[in-house]
């Protein structure tokens, strides 16, 4: 397989849309800046998957806008199906992953491009690779938009990566903050204090101290 090679967002003076000023500090990734990417990636996964059927499978909800933007450059023959994870936690620390939906075609002695929005702690592709492993594909590789390396704790590396990241809170262009900013056409910073008061929220409140004893 030939290697693709990440690249890491370039410096500019884009400014934010004045509509999200106060929530996003600054872009950190263009939405041409992403088009060229994903044109690139497409070409290298067409070569290849060269002569073979693709099976991709995407992952709920946040690579929505990246697998219609790659599948759409892909000039292969393909099969498209989704599995839901969901991971119960506070705030913006991951918790149980749930598998929420299940594939439903079959994967068995087939190739399959495993896609997700961003790799982090590798903790969810971790879990489903081995889901997928299970059911005897072929091959299993993986597609990412958006590496944070910085985050690793399970051994996951992408084969096709768009992006490397720094550690920062990232939005738009299909990842979210408590299921909002997804339409942002490109991936941009947030501030501090947005996820910050998002993660407070989201706590559960301490019970109040019990009541002393009444003397008797």
């Amino acid at each position: 397989m030939s290697p693709s090679f990440p690249q890491t967002p370039a410096r500019h003076g884009v400014a934010v849309p004045r509509r999200w000023r106060r929530e996003v500090e600054r872009i950190l990734i263009t939405d041409a800046q992403i088009a060229r990417r994903i044109r690139t990636l497409a070409r290298a996964i067409a070569r290849d998957f060269a002569g073979r059927e693709l099976v991709v499978v995407s992952l709920l909800n946040g690579t929505v806008m990246f697998l219609a933007d790659l599948i759409r450059n892909l000039s292969l023959p393909l099969r498209l199906d989704f599995i839901g994870v969901s991971s119960y936690g506070a705030g913006t620390e991951s918790g149980e992953l749930v598998f929420t939906k299940e594939l439903r075609l079959s994967v068995r002695g087939r190739d399959v491009l495993l896609v997700d929005d961003i790799l982090d702690t590798g903790k969810t592709l971790s879990r489903v690779r081995a889901r997928l492993r299970a059911l005897r594909p072929r091959r299993i590789r993986i597609c990412v938009l958006l590496n944070k390396a910085a985050r690793r704790v399970e051994p996951v590396a992408a084969d096709y990566v768009g992006f490397e990241i720094p550690d920062e809170f990232v939005v738009g262009y299909g990842l979210d903050f408590a299921e909002r900013y997804r339409n942002l056409p490109f991936v941009g910073v947030l501030y501090p204090h947005v996820y910050q008061q998002g993660c407070r929220r989201a706590r559960p409140a301490r019970p109040r101290a019990a009541r002393a004893r009444r003397r008797a």
